[in-house]
């Protein structure tokens, strides 16, 4: 049956009335989460700015909040992450390595696929109660840095297998069959080719994992992490304190001066995930440069 041309004209007609519904749509929907954003940002600024010093970096908290800083959640912080980075990378990227380049497509490792995307969506929470169970009571790790750091080192650890695995898959074919091709073995082929290309994604994925675990204060206060500490951490079994556990201690005060240093801790906070994906970028950049020379 054939179709008129004041049919198909009309059918145009609907196709872009429909096309420009559906970007009108997007926008709006943009603008609305662009929106609630800069107004969250705003709230914060106003409430915070003028609480950022010196002094507040570099004092401790305080009961009183115009004496109270963040120098040991920052220091907490800094520690908690360079710790689970040191546990997270190696496992995460060692797990990537073995299901793309070397594990067999079974009924095995389709189950290691399955339950580690499942893992990736699980309530940090539940984290929490693990570490608590296993680091905290089993292996008596107690309320320290050290047990922390693996408890956030279990959440992010998914986020890094898959995003390695992304990076491995995006690297061509053709350069592993170069390789073998030469007389490299497997692991020379893995080593000297395969991760030198995937690395800037591998590092991107894995600092973005790390920006969400800085956040995260549900796993923490699980396992006890203390809210107020007054000295800085001196071993990875010492006591510690962390960004949002200190600023979820100060919004829960009812005084007005505690939710005004609570808003400039936020503030701090959100400096640091800024440098984190800034430094993200950077080595990105470098080592991709790197790749194309």
């Amino acid at each position: 049956m054939k179709v008129g041309h004041q049919e198909r004209r009309r059918m145009l007609a609907n196709r872009y009335r429909t096309d420009f519904l559906f970007r009108i749509c997007a926008v709006a929907m943009l603008l609305i989460g662009l929106g609630t954003l800069a107004v969250l940002l705003i709230d914060v600024l106003m409430d915070g700015a003028g609480k950022l010093s010196w002094s507040f970096l570099t004092s401790f908290p305080s009961r009183k909040p115009e004496q109270a800083g963040v120098l040991s959640p920052l220091v907490g912080t800094l520690y908690l992450m360079l710790l689970t980075a040191a546990l997270a990378l190696p496992v995460g990227v060692g797990a990537a390595v073995y299901l793309e380049e070397y594990s067999k497509q079974n009924w095995f490792s389709r189950i290691i696929e399955i339950n580690i995307a499942n893992l990736a969506g699980v309530p940090s929470i539940i984290y929490g109660l693990l570490g608590l169970e296993l680091f905290v009571r089993a292996m008596k790790l107690e309320r320290s840095l050290l047990a922390g750091s693996a408890t956030m080192a279990l959440l992010v650890l998914p986020i890094i297998i898959i995003s390695a695995r992304e990076a491995l898959r995006a690297v061509p074919s053709s350069i592993r069959e170069a390789s073998l091709a030469l007389g490299a073995s497997q692991w020379q082929t893995v080593w000297n080719h395969v991760l030198p290309l995937a690395f800037p994604g591998i590092l991107t994925g894995s600092i973005l994992a790390f920006s969400r675990a800085i956040g995260e204060a549900a796993p923490l206060i699980t396992i006890g992490a203390l809210t107020y500490i007054a000295f800085l951490p001196d071993g990875l079994l010492a006591p510690f304190t962390v960004m949002p556990i200190q600023i979820f201690n100060w919004v829960s005060r009812p005084q007005r001066g505690f939710h005004e240093i609570a808003a400039a801790a936020i503030l701090v906070l959100m400096a640091v995930l800024i440098l984190m994906n800034a430094l993200a970028v950077y080595l990105r950049q470098k080592y991709q440069k790197r790749i194309n020379l």
